[in-house]
């Protein structure tokens, strides 16, 4: 631009500004608005709040509206959005519906109740966002095979939030199974939980009086899942009847194993198929649950002495001491055998000499932390993937396979007989009754297909 053009310009009060906030900019460690990931909310409990939290403070991360069908969540979480953003601009919705109309963003941050996480990931995924969404992925076979195909067919990034596939101490057992340390894998146990207790009922609780709908939407609420009659006890997850332990909201097995089994089979490098034969237990506390895959591995979901003796509650007595800690898993081969639970700094290993094949992998480890590229956050993963269109660690496909396995389980447990299942055709063997039960009817208006 030419001086006098300029000047003409400065006196007509049309110039650009003297002074532009280096955060506009990208500079002084900001990240420019145009290279930010555009981010929406859903289901602002304290799982998903501790999430929003967590990505709150990524520079490039920012968040233009929330979601939850209780008041008191969304309003926590529009907050904590706007003290983030300095301003008071945030979205607040009690219908996830209407916030996916009105905002558009590059991902969705999901953490609803269960039931509802395949619909708002699919949904989510056709307006063209990725998705993070909280575990169990899915709570029916049929919703497992809906995510991935629209996670295929819309080309998006999924992953279902098994954090601990991310955190070093587990990484660390799949890099020893990765590198022979154990020898040749042939059984796995993973923490069963305290579900076993609890297998899934749809309990009665006497009607009470709705809520306001704007304190909470009972509707909403419910969603893709059967009406029932309003009852406080149900909204919360834990204690008994929480919605954790009701047929129509969750699974059993399917509920902790979307923890423990799915880290089992990621681990084995099995998380794109599914067990094969699911042996009905006689006593699933003290003897454990035990399916086989097609190449011979063995996973026993099992109790654990020591996770019972620290949660409290029912006796542990007869129960093995298998790790120290919860949602353990323990790996046996024929060289020998390796463990690994929440707080472990390194695993729990047969002899001394497995350990001894950690030390690049420790060091690589460390050299990424010092870097602040902090590799253990499966938060970072994500955000790190929808930039690149790389495949996340645990995608669709994963959060589907594993959660077949669970769900199998849990249909093994409601049958009371064992099961053979073939993962190819994704369907039962020779059992019209369980393939039945790979599909449930969805509530209109909130059905997903």
């Amino acid at each position: 631009m030419k001086r006098r053009v300029f000047l003409k310009q400065a006196a007509a009060g049309i110039a650009l500004p003297w002074i532009v906030p280096a955060s506009a900019l990208g500079l002084d460690g900001e990240v420019a608005p145009s290279n930010r990931l555009v981010g929406i909310a859903a289901g602002m409990g304290g799982r998903g709040f501790g999430d929003l939290q967590w990505l709150l403070g990524e520079k490039d991360v920012q968040f233009v509206a929330v979601c939850d069908v209780r008041r008191g969540n969304r309003e926590r979480a529009k907050a904590e959005v706007d003290k983030t953003n300095g301003n008071t601009d945030c979205g607040c919705y009690r219908d996830f519906r209407e916030m996916l109309q009105k905002h558009k963003a590059d991902f969705a941050l999901l953490a609803p109740g269960d039931r509802w996480h395949t619909p708002m990931s699919v949904l989510c995924m056709r307006a063209g966002m990725d998705v993070y969404c909280e575990k169990p992925g899915t709570i029916t076979i049929a919703e497992g095979q809906l995510l991935v195909k629209t996670e295929q067919e819309k080309k998006r990034i999924f992953q279902t939030g098994a954090q601990r596939v991310s955190e070093t101490n587990f990484r660390y057992v799949k890099e020893a199974i990765r590198l022979g340390l154990i020898g040749k894998v042939h059984t796995a146990w993973a923490h069963l939980g305290y579900m076993s207790e609890h297998p899934r009922v749809n309990a009665t609780r006497p009607e009470e009086p709705l809520p306001d709908k704007e304190e909470l939407d009972w509707d909403l609420w419910i969603g893709p899942a059967p009406m029932r009659p309003y009852n406080h006890e149900f909204v919360r997850p834990w204690p008994v009847p929480g919605w954790y332990t009701q047929y129509d909201f969750a699974g059993s097995i399917a509920q902790w194993g979307s923890h423990t089994i799915l880290q089992a089979q990621h681990d084995l490098g099995l998380a794109d198929t599914s067990a094969v034969e699911y042996t009905y237990p006689t006593d699933i506390q003290r003897e454990g649950f035990t399916i086989r895959f097609a190449n011979g591995i063995k996973i026993v979901a099992q109790e654990d002495g020591f996770a019972v003796r620290f949660a409290g509650g029912r006796s542990a007595e007869g129960l093995p001491d298998i790790w120290h800690g919860s949602c353990g898993v323990k790996y046996e081969g024929d060289k020998g055998w390796i463990a690994c639970a929440d707080g472990y700094e390194r695993p729990d290993v047969s002899s001394p000499e497995i350990l001894q094949g950690f030390g690049d992998f420790a060091k690589e480890i460390k050299a990424l932390r010092q870097q602040g590229l902090t590799p253990s956050n499966h938060l970072r993963d994500f955000l790190d993937c929808v930039k690149t269109r790389k495949t996340p660690r645990t995608p669709a496909t994963t959060a589907h396979r594993t959660m077949t396995t669970n769900l199998i389980m849990d249909i093994c447990l409601d049958l009371k007989r064992s099961l053979k299942w073939d993962p190819v055709k994704e369907a039962f063997i020779n059992d019209d009754e369980a393939n039945r039960l790979r599909v449930r009817k969805s509530r209109e208006p909130y059905a997903v297909s």
